[in-house]
């Protein structure tokens, strides 16, 4: 990166914002359709900092030095979860820079359409001495986004092809034609199945010829009080885990390998 564009500014995170979306401009890509690049938005653009000059859509970068981990630090709780109810949220470029080097050391790429509602952690109000006294933040739960929707670019300074960054983003893009009340359980469902296919990989005691893609409708109903409590207005869960199944399995994230078995592609 151009380090040298933070010499103008005195506030840390302002030379990290101006150098990071500098570069943003210069080598950011477009996963949805062929642009190599990416519009940078005027400062202070609301909930993005690029558009696509092809297909618009838009993206916001969110950078820092600490490694990328399971929770990550938003803005208002309650403009983002009006921007994913009314399906109006960015996708989103999570980045880990190097500051002694102004280099990238990890890239993720999250799709707009991939962010439930349970991914949205409320952070308590500030306290009532706080220059915003009151205001409710939020966190982003990575863990809570299924694992095929958190596409690596840069991973440990070694860059993914762009041709297979969007053949990623175009096996999720299903998800995108749900509806967005419907896509929340969606995605939570999609989130349990990767658990419990990364718990059987995971088990040493399984028989090594057992594949660790296949798992069952029960494998899931273990799951029920989980699911009950991101969703506590419904009260069929065994009957919605199991259309969820199905959505999934029309959005091709699932195979149907029988009666109440399935498998991951």
């Amino acid at each position: 990166m151009t380090g040298s564009l933070a010499t103008a500014y005195s506030s840390g995170s302002q030379r990290a914002r101006v150098v990071t979306e500098a570069w943003g401009e210069q080598n950011l890509f477009c996963p949805n359709c062929s642009s190599p690049k990416l519009t940078w938005l005027e400062p202070g653009h609301p909930a993005s900092d690029y558009s696509c000059p092809r297909c618009e859509f838009w993206y916001q970068l969110k950078s820092q030095r600490a490694p990328i981990r399971d929770s990550i630090t938003d803005g208002a709780y309650g403009a983002m979860m009006k921007a994913i109810k009314n399906d109006e949220a960015p996708s989103y470029y999570f980045m880990q820079y190097d500051l002694a080097t102004w280099s990238v050391r990890n890239l993720l790429l999250v799709p707009h359409f991939a962010f439930p509602p349970s991914a949205i952690i409320k952070r308590k109000p500030l306290s009532s001495t706080a220059q915003r006294a009151g205001w409710v933040g939020c966190n982003f739960a990575l863990n809570r986004i299924p694992a095929e929707a958190r596409i690596a670019i840069v991973n440990e300074t070694q860059i993914t092809p762009p041709s297979e960054v969007r053949e990623k983003f175009r096996k999720v893009k299903p998800l995108k034609k749900l509806s967005v009340k419907e896509r929340g359980w969606t995605l939570d469902v999609l989130n349990v199945v990767a658990a419990v296919c990364d718990r059987r990989r995971n088990d040493a005691h399984r028989a090594p010829l057992q594949d660790w893609k296949e798992f069952t409708n029960e494998d899931i109903y273990a799951h029920a009080r989980e699911l009950e409590n991101l969703h506590p207005d419904n009260r069929h869960i065994k009957d919605k885990i199991r259309q969820q199944l199905q959505v999934l399995r029309d959005a091709k994230l699932l195979i149907h390998a029988g009666t109440g078995r399935w498998r991951l592609p």
